[in-house]
């Protein structure tokens, strides 16, 4: 008897087909998924010892779907400029790891924050560029909001670097704040959902914070709500 496993059937090999097909119609919704995807597993492996290298590997993905998204729905000078910036942070990355230099943190997360941000200043044209509301500019919504929030974090993750104390918390206030923490408070500042427990104590970081309210209500504002307008318009057509 063969051991091999058995062929697909045509079935099969069509829902596969489909799947395909929807991923190529909706390429928002893949950048969505894997961003969403980090931001659920990361906590997981945040304290091991493994964590900062396999997170690392994570955001090389992410910077890649990113890329692509923004390929897909801008000309080739914003892809290149997109490239550039990527290859950038990949390489001060490599760098910091392997020389295990504090001094290059800052600009790390700088350069991350510069990728986020300009990502997402690409699918708001994109966004804003049409007068019709697709399926996957929802998506796209919802993926640019993350791309924000993961870009302020980083901003926060060089205050502190460059400001050490600049975030307290609830828990071990004294420490440096994680990723998570940030980003939890990222997601509560850009939603106007509220500060929590994480919050920032001199006023630089109080300034950043105040910022990425001000993004997250024009963002909210001039964005989403075109989004609303344009698919209640398209049903009543």
């Amino acid at each position: 008897m063969s051991d091999s496993a058995p062929a697909p059937t045509p079935a099969k090999r069509f829902a596969r087909l489909r799947w395909l097909i929807r991923l190529y119609r909706h390429p928002s919704a893949l950048l969505l998924f894997v961003q969403l995807t980090g931001l659920v597993l990361y906590p997981f492996i945040e304290s091991t010892n493994a964590g900062s290298t396999v997170f690392h590997v994570f955001s090389v993905v992410v910077l890649a779907v990113t890329v692509s998204m923004v390929h897909r729905t801008s000309g080739r000078a914003r892809t290149a400029s997109a490239i550039a910036i990527a290859v950038a942070v990949v390489v001060v990355n490599v760098v910091q790891t392997v020389a295990y230099s504090v001094a290059l943190e800052p600009w790390s997360d700088a350069f991350e924050a510069l990728f986020y941000f300009y990502a997402a200043g690409s699918l708001i044209e994109y966004m804003l560029a049409d007068r019709r509301a697709t399926t996957d500019e929802i998506f796209c919504a919802g993926a640019t909001f993350t791309l924000l929030a993961w870009g302020f974090t980083y901003v926060f993750l060089a205050c502190q670097a460059v400001q050490p104390g600049c975030f307290a918390a609830a828990v071990n206030s004294a420490s440096p704040r994680t990723w998570s923490e940030l980003v939890y408070l990222s997601f509560a500042l850009l939603s106007s959902t509220g500060i929590g427990d994480v919050i920032p104590l001199t006023p630089h970081a109080r300034a950043l914070a105040s910022l990425e309210m001000f993004v997250g209500l024009m963002y909210l504002t001039l964005v989403v709500s075109r989004l609303i307008g344009l698919t209640l318009l398209r049903r009543d057509d």
